[in-house]
């Protein structure tokens, strides 16, 4: 194991990802059987109370002792609200790793950070990996589907599945690196107690197994998370069962709470693939969680809850009812979406907070803005879902339009959409928008060094490097430069894989992603390397209690100084155009006015194949209603003109049969 190492010139910290493996059956006692809920079930009443947290913790205590493990346990609300965090054992003995291995192989990235250090560095780790499980277990369910960190674990990765040689990534590569808590978008907490959503990641989406959904009444309310082996992973073999403590544990405290059977991860197909949800079920347990001792029968010697900065004050909360302006989401009720079942986000005043608005950069006008997001959400309101049950369910998403500058110009929401889909759709309509800019290069050289401080080599990386690496790969030297062509997330993501063409064994990496040897989900490449020092400021603000100061929103452009203890850090001095950070899976396409690039527009939620759809079809569609004043990239300036290596770029997939109310094919042809 790779230890922090302790120099006169530089420090330590931390970041994201998984472990795990196998499928499962299910187990009706302790999960919740309301039927029939597709995302109406949810009342002002579906949320979890104080009562409801407390037994959820002592559930897990139970089972944390009977294993004889000291877990670290953290329970959320839909929105990401921490409703508490209860630690077991003494937090300077709780080291946490972030590898994908046991054994630190990987050179670069965020592998290998080992928190604390005892003496030097006895800032603890482990509240914030239990909370990032807690939150991937709460932001990717939903009525229709429930999913874990294990099944986060299945769709991150280079292969999809894991394992499987010469197939392409997993189809949420890269979301790992969303939810940040730099994004303009998502907010901490506000030192009293839980408010409008959605809430940060301090290490962004999860896919060590430990983070599981919670359900009343078939609506999901939220979300627990559990550490105690120290190791904050991912799992490279699913191909078997795996007993997991930190999953044994999270298991335990969902007794009454887990997800019903018929929208488990484990009942949903991906390209002909079942989803992963637990490697344990209730039968698995050592404890009987419905005879756990209640929480107040622990004492100190079982543990105590404590206070994380940026998230909890120690105490127990109750959570937000998701849809009520309370939790940050609610219906339009007809005011700019009318006659559609539309969706958006409010603030604590229950004010709009991304209602339809003119670009900043003087192109498009709030009328046009207004228009696209309705076209697109009557696509997402038609389209048949991927991930959801019952079958025959449609897509449910969150839809983003920038401007070229990355200004926030709309969002909505379909109902009972995963709340992580808001984030990565503003993600990704900001990365569409930036790489089929002309300035795309300026801006990434123009950043400061990405600082590598816990790598086997320590060192900083010039993100520079990455618009030469393209430009070679590309064959192009003014690429980047002149906004010669139209990128996708599709076509971006082609040239972020750690192979190209994407899952092919032996093949050299793309100019966005970290060679052999150095990628992994914890070191991607371009995408993480623009963040990466935002991150890194997180990190030490949690774990050293404020000391650092907090971050701002923006991802990109903040300065690390790594040679003092702890490191200082130093706000951007650009604007950023993705402040939320990169996002390199399908679903988003720029907008343009004739062949002048306007924007972009991102959607999130369901299938890769329908949020490419979505976004694309309902653009089209939206030029047509506005008389061709705006519209989809012209053809000729699309990237899959592009030939890199000999294979063409993808520009946007859309899935067969796509609607539930007709029988129509090939619905983006020629558009």
């Amino acid at each position: 194991m790779n230890v922090l190492r302790i120099s006169a010139s530089w420090v330590c910290a931390l970041m994201l990802s998984a472990c795990g493996g196998g499928g499962s059956v299910g187990d009706p006692v302790g999960t919740d059987t309301t039927p029939n809920c597709s995302g109406a079930c949810a009342t002002a009443t579906s949320a979890l109370t104080v009562a409801d947290v407390q037994l959820i913790i002592a559930q897990a205590v139970a089972e944390a002792n009977a294993q004889g493990a000291r877990a670290t346990i953290a329970v959320v609300d839909r929105v990401g609200n921490v409703l508490a965090v209860y630690r077991m054992g003494d937090p300077t003995l709780q080291t946490v790793l972030l590898s994908t291995t046991a054994t630190v192989v990987v050179d670069g990235g965020l592998e290998g950070i080992s928190l604390p250090v005892p003496a030097a560095l006895p800032f603890p780790l482990d509240d914030q990996a239990a909370i990032a499980k807690a939150i991937t277990g709460a932001y990717l369910s939903t009525e229709g589907n429930a999913f874990t960190t294990r099944t986060a674990n299945q769709i991150v990765q280079e292969n999809f599945n894991p394992g499987e040689t010469n197939q392409p990534a997993g189809p949420l590569f890269g979301v790992q690196f969303s939810q940040l808590a730099c994004s303009d978008f998502t907010s901490g907490f506000n030192g009293v107690g839980p408010d409008a959503g959605p809430k940060q990641s301090p290490l962004g989406l999860s896919a060590d197994p430990g983070g599981l959904p919670l359900y009343k009444d078939g609506t999901a309310v939220g979300g627990v998370g559990v550490i105690t082996d120290g190791l904050y992973s991912i799992d490279k073999v699913i191909s078997d069962l795996d007993t997991d403590v930190d999953e044994l544990v999270a298991t335990a405290a969902s007794f009454n709470f887990a997800a019903p059977l018929d929208r488990r991860a484990d009942r949903i197909t991906v390209d002909g693939k079942v989803f992963r949800f637990s490697d344990v079920e209730f039968a698995d347990l050592t404890s009987d969680p419905a005879t756990a001792p209640g929480f107040a029968f622990l004492t100190p010697a079982d543990g105590s809850l404590i206070a994380v900065a940026g998230y909890s004050d120690g105490t127990v909360k109750a959570g937000t009812a998701f849809g009520t302006p309370t939790s940050g989401i609610r219906p339009d009720g007809g005011i700019d979406f009318p006659g559609q079942d539309a969706f958006i986000f409010v603030d604590n005043a229950d004010q709009p907070r991304f209602p339809p608005s003119d670009a900043t950069d003087g192109g498009l006008t709030a009328g046009e803005v207004q228009t696209i997001l309705a076209e697109a959400l009557d696509v997402a309101l038609r389209a048949r879902a991927q991930i959801r049950r019952p079958l025959g369910d449609n897509a449910r998403v969150t839809i983003s339009v920038v401007d070229t500058n990355g200004a926030i110009l709309g969002m909505v929401r379909t109902r009972d959409a995963p709340i992580f889909g808001a984030d990565v759709s503003l993600q990704k309509a900001r990365t569409a928008a930036f790489f089929s800019s002309a300035g795309a290069a300026a801006f990434l050289t123009s950043l400061p060094d990405a600082q590598y401080p816990l790598a086997l080599t320590p060192r900083s990386v010039t993100l520079g490097n990455y618009v030469t690496a393209a430009q070679n790969f590309l064959a192009d030297p003014a690429a980047l430069t002149n906004g010669a062509f139209a990128f996708s997330d599709r076509a971006g993501g082609n040239l972020s894989r750690p192979t190209f063409p994407d899952g092919r064994e032996g093949t050299q990496n793309g100019p966005f992603s970290k060679p052999a040897g150095e990628w992994s989900v914890f070191s991607s490449g371009l995408q993480l390397d623009m963040s990466l020092n935002a991150i890194l400021q997180h990190v030490f603000f949690v774990a050293t209690n404020g000391v650092v100061p907090p971050v701002g929103s923006n991802c990109a452009g903040i300065a690390g100084d790594f040679s003092v203890i702890p490191p200082v850090f130093t706000p951007p001095a650009v604007n950023a155009r993705v402040a939320n950070g990169l996002q390199i899976f399908p679903g988003s396409v720029p907008i343009y006015r004739g062949g002048t690039l306007q924007g972009g527009i991102g959607v999130s939620g369901d299938g890769i194949d329908q949020d490419d759809m979505i976004s694309f079809l309902g653009l089209h569609n939206a030029g047509v209603a506005l008389g061709g004043a705006i519209n989809n990239a012209p053809p000729a300036i699309r990237a899959d003109n592009l030939t890199p290596q000999g294979v063409r770029l993808r520009y946007v997939q859309c899935p067969q049969a796509p609607f539930v109310d007709s029988a129509e094919e090939n619905v983006c042809d020629n558009k």
